[in-house]
């Protein structure tokens, strides 16, 4: 490379004698930067979600290609956080990602020493059953002076603080019809 080309490949060479005097776009790029491309743009999908991690509801994108998640970032269309993240929120793509994360239904039975895997079905099977008999073994239809009660103090909820209004709406029906009366919900704000 002479000395000539190696001048005007400076950036500063550029910025002083093109069109680019505060040095913003054409005269600062090098072959390297004008190859990059954002990591969105292979994206295959974008899935519209809410950060799980606190009870401001702040909206995300997460970009998935090939059916895995890709990046994960803040939606610009959310009238809560406008596009912004707090550094958890912005950690939640190795939240998702981390080979850490269980990725089956673990069970320690009554008494046990170790961990089981349990397939999904079994699992939701062996909730309800015990929901049915925990409500069946706790079902008051009637106070000592005989008014109606029709309820269960062996059934209780603690809703998270990143459920949205919806959800902790259908966990309300849900746990009203079984006939619970302690329904509550962690939230932080």
């Amino acid at each position: 490379m002479g000395v000539r080309r190696l001048i005007e490949s400076w950036p500063v060479y550029r910025q002083l004698t093109g069109v680019d005097p505060l040095g913003r776009g054409a005269a600062v790029k090098s072959p390297r930067s004008a190859a990059l491309t954002p990591r969105t743009e292979t994206a295959d999908s974008v899935a519209r979600s809410v950060c799980p991690y606190c009870a401001v509801g702040c909206g995300q994108r997460v970009y998935v290609k090939d059916g895995q998640v890709t990046q994960i970032e803040g939606d610009p269309d959310s009238p809560i956080s406008r596009g912004r993240l707090c550094p958890k929120g912005s950690a939640s793509l190795s939240l998702v990602t981390s080979p850490n994360r269980q990725q089956k239904v673990r069970y320690r039975r009554p008494y046990g020493t170790g961990w089981e895997d349990l397939d999904l079905d079994t699992a939701m099977d062996m909730i309800a059953d015990r929901v049915l008999a925990a409500r069946a073994a706790t079902w008051e239809d009637r106070d000592d002076e005989g008014r109606p009660l029709n309820r269960t103090l062996g059934i209780s909820s603690l809703g998270g603080a990143t459920l949205d209004n919806e959800e902790n709406y259908l966990i309300k029906k849900l746990f009203t019809a079984l006939g619970a009366i302690q329904i509550e919900n962690q939230a932080r704000i």
